[in-house]
């Protein structure tokens, strides 16, 4: 393999845990003179890593709208009637630990980037929840104060201690800010304007998110956060299907 990409490959995809490395295999993706022997134990290691990337990238890019069902469907009602602000703060804990810890250890942006654009439409959604419910002040308090800490916490001064605390903190925020959601659809008896577009969308992406974060970063944490994520959008996604035919308030009066 070329020094260039030997570097390349480094700098990508560190020895870790959970790497191909540990397992013996030094994947050969790139060669310049092309090598029919190439093994088994070569190639695989080789495609996950392009797999990967292309979920990476996927996921990215599609997360740009994955909540804008959601807000669309929020301001054609006029009511954010079966969102939980409290749920909304905790997921907006869970993705901003999630945009530190990956910044601080030098994450590709293709592991995790959906985050940056989940947590611009999440911050909207927090704003209209606040909004439709009269409260247009308490919103415009929650864009200041959640911008100053973002700002803080991406700059240089946290202790890497507390970006990794923030990053451990993930699992139950992701949890209890599910419970939160999913017991309040169950007092409702229905999922209110919670768009099912937006929650299969993060099921399926945090689905996917398992694979890449092994394979981007190799860390623990992160694959796990993915996997406890999966199983809760997992609860709400059934509730979706469950209430289906069950009209929300708003609705009836309508």
């Amino acid at each position: 393999m070329p020094q260039s990409w030997k570097q390349m490959y480094k700098e990508l995809h560190r020895a870790h845990p959970l790497h191909p490395r540990s397992w013996g295999a030094e994947p050969v993706c790139l060669t310049n003179s092309p090598s029919p022997s190439l093994s088994a134990a070569t190639e695989v290691p080789c495609l996950k890593i392009l797999v990967s990337k292309v979920l990476g990238y996927g996921i990215v890019m599609g997360s740009v709208m994955v909540k804008l069902p959601q807000v669309f469907k929020i301001l054609g009602a006029q009511s954010a009637e079966g969102l939980s602000f409290q749920a909304v703060l905790l997921e907006l804990l869970a993705l901003t630990g999630t945009i530190a810890y990956s910044i601080a250890h030098h994450f590709p942006f293709s592991a995790w980037g959906e985050a940056l654009f989940l947590t611009l439409q999440t911050v909207t959604i927090g704003f209209l929840i606040q909004y439709f419910g009269g409260c247009t002040g308490r919103g415009v308090t929650f864009l200041a104060v959640y911008s100053s800490a973002l700002a803080l916490l991406l700059s240089p001064l946290p202790p890497s201690a507390l970006i990794t605390l923030l990053q451990a903190f993930n699992l139950p925020a992701i949890i209890v800010s599910r419970l939160i959601q999913a017991t309040t659809n169950y007092r409702n008896g229905h999922t209110g304007q919670l768009s099912a577009v937006t929650i299969l969308l993060l099921f399926a992406g945090s689905l996917a998110r398992i694979f890449t974060s092994v394979q981007e970063t190799g860390d623990l944490l992160v694959a796990l956060t993915y996997m406890v994520s999966s199983i809760c959008n997992g609860v709400i996604a059934a509730q979706l299907i469950y209430y289906w035919h069950v009209p929300a308030q708003g609705k009836k009066q309508r």
